[in-house]
């Protein structure tokens, strides 16, 4: 079976957020400091339009604008790959066509949510969407927000498609992770990530090629050493670097909802002085009580400058100050 033109990915890639100013208002600058600050850290490539990157909130203008920021700011220096997921297949293929325009590598896309498909329907979308995409596909599994999961077997009979290099897995189900690391066994060229860094060192123990994790915006240096270890088999330096991780992870239980996340990961690029922390409508931004827990979490692990006395606090002001991660 011939394989894609792309070399295979593997390493920690940020499901970027999208820095807004407000309404269908990108955030350039803060767009531009989170591409840097990732990049600095060591990080192996760059997911903007995810879950993460709220897309499915966002006009069309807008995503297409982030996509040329984007692929413009990172100007080869790393592999970018753009989400497309969306329930048209017509905009999905517009958007793969401005992204490999624009100098994208590769274009993800989950199942379509708002109509439950089958998995005979779910095998027909792909196959009726690849012919329509100029860029290789990474397939996402994210059931939580589909309402949809590709099953090993669906995967397995997509083997058969050479454009389409691999999956993100964001299920947390490591029983189904390990059954899709059987699956690639039969693609060579295929890679294999996982959405929640919790999981990352057992995902690779288990065969996974990386992460696709949030965190390594806030500390990406962390998130690739964690890789690195898993990698090499360091299990002493491993469990350190796991047990810091984890103390980050507070971040994403502040909030009760699923946007949860979301807001954690803005709400701490805020604090850091790296972009705006706006949600994209109709989400809204942590109030004050739970921007202070972000805090105190990024304080206690020195990633954020401990408020002094009659200092005012570290926030965004457009300058772009990025502190220690």
């Amino acid at each position: 079976m011939k394989s894609s033109s792309m070399k295979p990915l593997e390493g920690i890639i940020p499901p970027m957020i999208t820095p807004l100013l407000g309404r269908d208002e990108l955030d350039v600058d803060g767009l531009e400091h989170v591409i840097e600050r990732v990049i600095a850290g060591g990080v192996h490539g760059l997911f903007f339009l995810g879950t993460t990157g709220e897309a499915p909130n966002l006009s069309y203008r807008l995503r297409r604008e982030v996509i040329t920021h984007a692929c413009r700011m990172v100007n080869g220096r790393r592999p970018v790959l753009i989400g497309v997921t969306d329930t048209s297949l017509v905009e999905a293929a517009a958007l793969t066509r401005h992204a490999a325009d624009a100098g994208a590598q590769a274009v993800v896309t989950s199942a379509p949510y708002y109509f439950p498909m089958g998995q005979p329907e779910l095998i027909d979308f792909v196959e009726r969407l690849l012919p329509e995409l100029a860029l290789p596909v990474y397939l996402y599994n994210m059931p939580q927000m589909t309402k949809v999961a590709f099953s090993p077997e669906t995967f397995r009979r997509l083997t058969q498609h050479e454009r389409i290099i691999g999956l993100k897995d964001s299920s947390g189900d490591l029983d189904y992770y390990a059954q899709l690391v059987e699956v690639v066994k039969t693609r060579p060229d295929w890679r294999l990530f996982i959405g929640p860094e919790h999981l990352l060192a057992e995902s690779i123990r288990l065969g996974g090629h990386g992460g696709v994790n949030g965190g390594a915006m806030i500390a990406p240096n962390l998130l690739v050493r964690i890789y690195e270890a898993a990698k090499s088999g360091d299990a002493a330096q491993l469990a350190l670097l796991q047990e810091r991780a984890l103390k980050l992870g507070r971040i994403y239980s502040i909030g009760q909802h699923a946007s949860a996340v979301i807001k954690g990961l803005k709400c701490s690029l805020s604090l850091l002085g790296v972009c705006d922390g706006t949600m994209a409508d109709p989400l809204t931004q942590f109030n004050p009580p739970e921007q202070a827990r972000v805090r105190e979490v990024l304080e206690q692990m020195g990633i954020l400058i401990a408020k002094q006395p009659e200092v005012a606090a570290p926030q965004y002001s457009g300058t772009g100050r990025v502190f220690a991660q």
